[in-house]
């Protein structure tokens, strides 16, 4: 049987094994702008809105997708192409499961569009902008917490106020119109992984719109809402071999599908004063403290995932299952966790942190969602200083280990040369590609150059108990090689 193409015309016309919304979609109103419409947000936030929408009573809660970057052309080409429609396939070792999901109603395309996007946020009907906008895009001066105020994006925002670019800017040009017009500040919801994602949102937007207008600045400070969020779901790029898999296991033709594993959770700080979506009816958990679970996940799944991935990519591994089963990349991972940074998390209610690393271990194992390690190691400069040194900082006060968590910055910066130790190449994705790149060549086994990037490493730079740590491992790496430096700091 020859594959359908996907779009609202042929949802009935797809294979009985997939499932299509329940619901009816001309009905939705968009009352979510979620800036960022990458793989985890369409795998996560969107499949939990799909299953609420799949209950009667809450169409007022469907999605306007906005894409900022140039490379968010080829989504928008293919969203409008399939009505916003798009598969989502869960892998697992049991078999893959596939679904339609219809919770996106509209996509903008920022580049070419600027005036709908911020009609958009603009729009009374707004009441939640969510974002997915990766850890680097919040500009947040990694050495100080501070707002890194001479970012290229914000000195072109301040500069260009009527003419944004950049997210920050988007958010601030439309919240001065519904200022303007009399309306409440949307609230804003950070979907990304950072601790106190929605703290850390507030005090980088304050400062900025402070640059930019200081009434609206205290506007936003005295009226706006900025939940914290914790989020959690394997979700690999989306690669030519997932679009195959869908045309022929499930005979559709997508140009965009995605794939995940079954395991998801998001834990969500109920403060949404213009209203929110039930999602504790599809699933999520509603609290009033997200702290201890984002914690947990950044400091446990993510740091692993720094740890398997660096390490992996310079023994030739290509995606996650295969590091794993290394003895010891491992032995690396669990001993991290048990002995580095379990003794630094407190008790989180309703979660048995023995289980929980049981199941990271397990999670990381699956063969069937083949996970990019280049895809972890994408902007090391915003994710080693967000998942692994706040670990390192609290271990070194509580007279705690470091060595392990060391190790996993050294391989870092060994990553960063750019090849493995058989000659391959290491993909560089990171906004600050350049500089790391030729800190990690002038160095060479000397960790000092990049150690001196204050902007990362605040303190810790000045650091003894730290700097030799790195120092001697990336000695290790360079010097003994990869399988040996990894046999020496797991013994």
């Amino acid at each position: 049987m020859a594959a359908i193409a996907l779009k609202q015309s042929n949802l009935g016309k797809l294979p009985g094994n997939v499932a299509v919304p329940a619901y009816a979609r001309e009905a939705l109103v968009p009352g979510i702008v979620h800036i960022g419409v990458g793989g985890f947000f369409r795998a996560h936030q969107a499949v939990y809105l799909d299953d609420l929408l799949a209950l009667p009573g809450n169409a007022e809660w469907g999605y306007c997708g906005v894409g900022l970057l140039a490379i968010d052309a080829a989504m928008r080409d293919a969203m409008r192409a399939q009505d916003g429609l798009y598969t989502v396939v869960e892998r697992s070792a049991a078999g893959d499961t596939a679904r339609i999901i219809g919770c996106i109603g509209e996509y903008l395309y920022a580049p070419a569009e600027p005036q709908a996007v911020l009609e958009k946020l603009a729009d009374p009907g707004t009441r939640i902008v969510a974002l997915t906008i990766t850890e680097g895009g919040y500009y947040v001066n990694q050495g100080t917490g501070e707002f890194d105020a001479d970012h290229a994006d914000i000195v072109h925002d301040l500069a260009h106020p009527g003419a944004p670019r950049c997210s920050f800017g988007y958010l601030a040009a439309a919240l001065a119109l519904r200022r303007q017009r009399g309306l409440a500040p949307f609230t804003i919801m950070s979907c990304d992984n950072l601790q106190n994602n929605g703290d850390v949102t507030r005090k980088m937007l304050l400062a900025f719109v402070a640059l930019r207008d200081l009434e609206l600045a205290r506007w936003l400070a005295t009226h706006g809402s900025f939940p914290n969020s914790m989020v959690d779901r394997i979700t690999p790029a989306t690669t030519d071999e997932h679009r195959t898999l869908v045309r022929e296991r499930f005979g559709i033709i997508d140009a965009w599908p995605v794939v995940c594993e079954p395991f998801r959770q998001w834990v969500i700080e109920d403060e949404f004063p213009l209203g929110r979506p039930a999602w504790e009816q599809a699933g999520a958990q509603m609290t009033h403290d997200v702290l201890p679970y984002e914690k947990m996940k950044l400091r446990l799944l993510n740091a692993s995932h720094q740890a398997l991935c660096y390490i992996g990519m310079q023994l030739g591994y290509t995606y996650a299952h295969e590091a794993m089963g290394d003895a010891g990349v491992r032995l690396l991972v669990r001993r991290m966790m048990d002995d580095e940074v379990t003794p630094l998390l407190g008790a989180v209610a309703g979660i048995d942190l023995a289980q929980y690393k049981e199941t990271l271990i397990e999670r990381f194992s699956n063969p069937a969602v083949r996970d990019q390690l280049a895809r972890i190691g994408t902007e090391g400069s915003a994710r080693i200083p967000k998942f692994v040194l706040p670990s390192v900082r609290e271990a070194l006060a509580q007279g705690g280990a470091i060595a392990l968590l060391a190790f996993t910055v050294a391989c870092w910066f060994r990553y960063l040369e750019g090849h493995d130790e058989a000659g391959r190449e290491m993909p560089l994705s990171d906004p600050y590609a350049a500089r790391l790149r030729a800190l990690a060549l002038q160095g060479g086994t000397d960790a000092a150059p990049l150690l001196s990037l204050r902007e990362l490493f605040g303190d810790l730079s000045d650091t003894p108990a730290f700097t030799q740590a790195v120092g001697q491992s990336l000695a290790s790496l360079y010097g003994l090689g990869a399988r040996a430096a990894l046999e020496q700091i797991v013994a």
